[in-house]
């Protein structure tokens, strides 16, 4: 029960973790985030550091005024007019006022109406206790101080500096603190207003630009699903510009292509496997019929030898002839026994393999001459004619020793089956890239529902007439593993007056 338990625990964590979060919203979630982020730490920047970088460039621009204005003194160009437009230029790119006196508070340079007031301020900096306020003093040198300032009249607060040119002439700058906290404003509201536009212009972006991003990916899982289903007709197609998400998807076709070829080969793995356990149990439950029909062939012999013996044995009788019968007898059912034994050899090296097939090229027609030749003796003895008209060489690719035996049982069958006319045909005949063999006698025909047994092992169609001449039962089994073994075809069929078996080889 424990054990069932955690298993449930484990299907329901799996369960919990097969939920799919789309990787649209991933992405457009994670883009959007980054960009807010971003946008914030801008306003935040721009709120904290704007107004110290402005004071900060501001301070800069006042200490170059300084200098520019006191080299035109040493120099005596106050009135120079490249002099007046450069500072012009400073007073409007800068916002910053210029004023110039000498000893006796005479202005001798002003970039402002306010000249008087500035005077003012100036003596009101150099006397007032802000000047000796070091928060206030932004910097410092031998011949000025850059300080910031607070307007009680007009309640505005300045960058202001004093100090004195190297002709002993004083000189005072302005420039108004306030404008730059009205800029630094107006730019994190323009901040506020571009960063809501934008952030909106994104999301729109990023969700067209995912789309199309993540469209293959799409696919790509589209495709592994049916691969886990060994659905395998899916392909992936790449984009003219090929990417890594491009090469992910045909290594993908790769794997499924693999996959695929394995499956099949697994299957056929399977199939061949089947096939084999079903030819082991057809081979077994054959090789107990074999047995049993072998154990049912030789019981008569053996019964024969076994009687006949045991009349010599007793004797049953004096006279030389019935001893010589009895002896022969014997001799004719231990011949025939060997004759089964031998063929039962032959048929069990075939068919399990242990006799080896060699191919060579060789003339069967002067094969079957010498085989009719040897046959001569017993082919007058029961008045047959033979016909077989090929004087010419024709040559085939087999085992000669395999495929004499295969012509013997041929022959041997049509020697002892024809009757009527007597007569036995042997043609041959090319086929394409194969040579028919045919092997024909006169006499009855095989019932048809008995064509499709005779090559099975002991089977009989005339058993009385088998036993006459002491046929096996074997010869056509044999010829069928030897056929097989070449992988050709073969076969039998009845003719008007009488029976055709025949048998292909390459040429």
């Amino acid at each position: 029960m424990h054990t069932l338990r955690l298993f449930g625990e484990w299907g329901i964590s799996l369960k919990s973790t097969n939920k799919i979060h789309s990787i649209n919203r991933q992405i457009a979630g994670i883009s959007v985030a980054i960009l807010t982020i971003t946008l914030l730490v801008l306003w935040l920047v721009n709120t904290c550091f704007l107004g110290v970088f402005y004071i900060r460039e501001k301070r800069q621009a006042m200490i170059s005024n300084f200098q520019l204005v006191n080299q035109a003194a040493e120099d005596g160009k106050l009135k120079d007019e490249a002099f007046l437009l450069q500072l012009e230029k400073s007073h409007a790119n800068h916002n910053i006022s210029v004023v110039v006196m000498d000893s006796s508070g005479q202005i001798l340079l002003s970039t402002t109406r306010q000249s008087d007031e500035m005077f003012s301020q100036l003596l009101s900096a150099i006397l007032s206790p802000q000047s000796q306020d070091k928060k206030n003093v932004l910097d410092s040198s031998d011949n000025y101080i850059i300080l910031r300032q607070q307007d009680a009249r007009l309640n505005e607060e300045y960058l202001v500096l004093c100090g004195t040119l190297g002709n002993g002439n004083l000189i005072m700058m302005r420039s108004a603190v306030e404008g730059i906290r009205e800029s630094t404003s107006l730019a994190n509201r323009f901040l506020v207003c571009v960063g809501i536009v934008a952030l909106f212009i994104s999301i729109q972006a990023v969700i067209i630009s995912t789309r199309r991003i993540t469209k293959p990916l799409v696919k790509l899982t589209e495709i592994s699903k049916r691969m886990s289903n060994l659905d395998f007709d899916a392909k992936y197609e790449s984009n003219k510009r090929r990417n890594e998400v491009d090469v992910l998807g045909e290594h993908m076709n790769e794997m499924s292509k693999a996959l695929e070829q394995n499956i099949l080969e697994l299957k056929q793995a399977n199939h061949d496997l089947k096939a084999d356990i079903d030819l082991r149990e057809q081979r077994q439950k054959s090789q107990q019929n074999f047995v049993a029909n072998v154990s049912h062939e030789l019981k008569t012999p053996i019964a024969v030898i076994q009687g006949y013996a045991e009349g010599l044995a007793e004797g049953i009788s004096d006279d030389p002839e019935s001893r010589e019968y009895y002896c022969n007898v014997i001799i004719d059912e231990a011949k025939k026994m060997n004759r089964m034994v031998l063929s039962m050899i032959s048929l069990n090296q075939i068919e399990t393999g242990s006799n080896e097939v060699t191919y060579h090229r060789f003339d069967i027609a002067d094969m079957i001459r010498n085989m009719l030749f040897t046959m001569q003796v017993l082919l007058d003895q029961q008045n047959i004619t033979v016909s077989f008209d090929e004087a010419n060489p024709v040559y085939v690719y087999a085992d000669d020793f395999l495929v004499e035996q295969v012509l013997n049982n041929y022959l041997s069958n049509a020697l002892h089956y024809a009757s009527d006319e007597k007569r036995i045909e042997i043609t041959l005949k090319q086929r394409e890239k194969h040579l028919r063999v045919s092997v024909f006698n006169t006499g009855s025909q095989i019932p048809e529902e008995s064509l499709p047994h005779i090559w099975d092992k002991f089977y009989k169609v005339d058993k009385a007439r088998t036993r006459e001449y002491g046929g096996t039962g074997i010869g056509l089994s044999i010829v069928k593993a030897v056929m097989d073994s070449f992988q050709q075809d073969y076969g039998v069929m009845n003719r008007e007056n009488g029976v055709e078996f025949w048998f292909e080889l390459d040429t």
